[in-house]
Parts: structure tokens; sequence; C-alpha cells
């Protein structure tokens, strides 16, 4: 996996960055989501780097990146600190400006991002999320029965930590095999890699603080962009899965037109997973949308 990419660990903004670095171009920045690494991204980056200098980096709280433990209002893990991580992480690194993708929770914070640094973000790709105050504000039962651990994880600490930490592997295999594709996308050494990392109770904590904030501090930043007409101002190009939960529970480019001025999206072929299970199908709408 990421063949010529070289590994990195950056101090900034009080924690440390876990990061491979490949290829030559323009610089674009990927972002993972729950509960996996910048793994998820090991079936496009080899080909993303033939076009772009690509920087995979793990979130705060994931992978081999810093796990500092919550703050009593979760401040530390908001989507505004997780993002400027990697706006201070692009800067050493001597990027000001980049591409973004971002998967999942990666894809929240890179929404976030592009909302408070509008210089840094020149074009923003999303995979399978809804705004985040949208999916709370529109929960169905449906919707909570799917993605359950949006509930679960928000407990206070340390009762999801316990659980999870008894049995990380049935709750790593349970949350990624019980999508639509099943375990069918992730191969052997991706899923060791989630698990080793889900397997220290520092991650496991990280990972539920970042819900945590998404159910608290985020939901203010985004209703504070709402109420002022703040939008994201590069092109944002938004995909999600047709068999996922996002397709099933919410209307994507409905939502997404509240919060970005110069948006597109698809559904593509595949579930939530999308780096992982339609990578070919992936790389036909990003590599358009990132050259244009």
């Amino acid at each position: 996996m990421f063949s010529g990419f070289e590994h990195g660990m950056a101090e900034v903004n009080g924690t440390r960055i876990n990061y491979l670095r490949g290829g030559s171009g323009p610089a674009l920045l990927l972002l993972h989501g729950h509960p996996q690494t910048h793994v998820i991204w090991h079936k496009v980056a080899e080909r993303l780097a033939s076009r772009f200098t690509v920087i995979a980096a793990d979130l705060r709280g994931y992978g081999d990146s810093g796990k500092p433990a919550g703050l009593a209002d979760h401040s530390n893990y908001s989507k505004r600190t997780m993002g400027q991580d990697k706006i201070d992480l692009m800067a050493q690194l001597g990027y000001p400006q980049f591409l973004l993708m971002g998967h999942d929770r990666g894809g929240r914070v890179a929404y976030r991002m592009a909302l408070d640094h509008p210089r840094a973000v020149s074009k923003l790709v999303l995979l399978d999320i809804a705004p985040t105050l949208a999916m709370y504000e529109q929960t169905s039962m449906a919707f909570a029965t799917a993605y359950y651990h949006w509930f679960f994880l928000i407990r206070p600490a340390p009762f999801p930590e316990l659980l999870i930490g008894s049995h990380p592997e049935e709750y790593l295999r349970h949350t990624i095999g019980g999508r639509s594709a099943g375990l069918a996308p992730f191969t052997p050494q991706a899923y060791a890699e989630y698990l080793r990392c889900l397997s220290d109770p520092a991650t496991i904590h990280g990972i539920c603080e970042d819900y945590r904030a998404s159910a608290s501090i985020d939901l203010a930043h985004e209703r504070h962009d709402l109420a002022r007409g703040h939008k994201i101002q590069c092109e944002t190009l938004v995909l999600w899965g047709a068999q996922g939960v996002v397709e099933k529970c919410f209307q994507p480019l409905q939502e997404w037109r509240h919060l970005a001025g110069k948006l597109s999206g698809k559904a593509l072929a595949c579930g939530h997973y999308i780096p992982e299970e339609a990578p070919d199908a992936l790389l036909a709408e990003v590599l358009p949308f990132f050259t244009a």
C-alpha cells in the first residue's frame, strides 16, 4: 500500500498528526472517516499521486495521530479544532492552499475547514455525508437504527469507551461490515490496520470525543453559519453511495445548498465506504473536478 509515499509526523496545534505524502503537482489533502485511518485511501492514493502531491493524514483521535483527553465541552475535538490541525499541517509542509477531499468524519472536518479557511481550500470533495445539523435534526427511526453509533458514542465517558474496549474487533466488524457491502471492500491488510488502531483505548476515547463534539459544539458552530448565511466559497463536489443511509434518509444536494454556494454532486453505485468500495468510480468523478 502507498508505494512511493513517505511517512511523517508533525507537531501542530497542540497535538501530533500522522501523515503520508507522495506524488507531485498541486497539493491534495485526504481525510478519512470512522472508525478508520488514512489507510482508507490505499486503493486511490497512488493513482492520485500521478497528478497531485497527495497528503493522507490521520485525524486527531484516530490512527497514529495524537489523542488528547477530551475537555468538558469537547472543544478540543470540535471540527474547528480538528480542521485547524490540518490547516497547520499543510502550512508546515509548505501548502498554504490545497485541494481537499474528506470521507465520513473527515468530510465533516473538511467542510468546517472550507467554511473557516476559504483562502486555504481551493476545491472540496465530500463523500457520503449530509451536513451534521441536518442529520441530527432530521433523525428518523431508519436513520437512528442504521447510525446507532451517532447516539451511542455521545454518551458520557467512560460508558461507550468501556463497552467498545471490551471487544474492539467486534465493534469494528459490526460497524464497517454491517453496511450494504459487508466486509468485502476491506483488504486483510487494511482491516488489520483499522483493528490495530482501534485496539488502543486512547483511540476509542478520541473517537467518542469526535462524536460528542459533533452533537454539541459543532452544532452551535453550524447554526451560527446558517444564521449568518455563511457558505463554503470554493467549488464543492458531493458524492454519496446509492446503497447507503445518506441516500435513503436525506436529500444531500438540497441540504448542502444551505452551506455551499458552488455545488454539484451525484450518487455512485456503491455503499458508504466509497474509496474502498468504488475506487474507479470515485476517480472518474474527482480527477476531472480537481483538474478543471
